[in-house]
C-alpha cells in the first residue's frame, strides 16, 4: 500500500463545517426572502407595492453577503509569514511576530500570541471542526516552530 504523503504545510488553512452552513444559509435567506416578497399581496389592506418587495429581496441579498464573509476566512502562509483574513479583520505576520500557538482553553479558535503581547484569532481554524481543527492547529504550531528553528539557526549578519 503507497503511503500517504504529507499535505502541503503551506496550504490555506480554511474552516469546514461553518464554511458549508454560511454558504447554505446565504443561498437560503435570499430564496426564502424573495418568495415571501414575491408573495406578499399587493396594495389592499397590506399597502405592500413593488419597491417593498424590492426592498425586502435587497435585504435578502445583504444577509446573504454578511453571510458568506464568514465562508471567506483563511488564513495563508508563505515563506515570509501568515495572512490572516477573519471576518472584520485582515492582517500579515511574519513568523518572527508569532511567539505561540493557542488551540483550547475555550476559545472558539485558534489564536496566535506575537511578540509585541497581541493575540490574533484566526478563525480559520474552528473548534467546531473537531479531528480536522486539531490537525491544523497541529499544522500551524509545526510551520512556527520550524520558522522559530530557521531564525535561531541563522547568523546573526543575515
Amino acid at each position: 500500500m503507497p503511503a500517504v504523503s504529507d499535505p502541503d504545510p503551506f496550504a490555506d488553512f480554511r474552516p469546514q463545517r461553518s464554511r458549508i452552513v454560511s454558504i447554505c444559509a446565504a443561498i437560503g435567506i435570499v430564496v426564502v426572502f424573495t418568495i415571501v416578497a414575491l408573495s406578499v399581496p399587493h396594495g389592499g389592506s397590506t399597502g405592500w407595492n413593488g419597491p417593498d418587495s424590492a426592498a425586502m429581496i435587497a435585504f435578502g441579498v445583504l444577509l446573504a453577503a454578511f453571510l458568506l464573509k464568514f465562508a471567506m476566512v483563511r488564513a495563508t502562509p508563505n515563506e515570509r509569514g501568515l495572512h490572516v483574513k477573519n471576518l472584520m479583520v485582515t492582517r500579515d505576520v511574519t513568523w518572527a511576530e508569532i511567539v505561540n500557538v493557542q488551540f483550547g482553553g475555550g476559545h472558539p479558535w485558534l489564536v496566535l500570541e506575537l511578540a509585541d503581547t497581541e493575540t490574533l484569532s484566526v478563525m480559520a481554524v474552528q473548534r467546531s471542526d473537531g479531528e480536522h481543527a486539531v490537525d491544523e492547529a497541529g499544522r500551524m504550531a509545526a510551520l512556527v516552530q520550524a520558522h522559530l528553528a530557521t531564525e535561531i539557526e541563522r547568523p546573526q549578519g543575515d
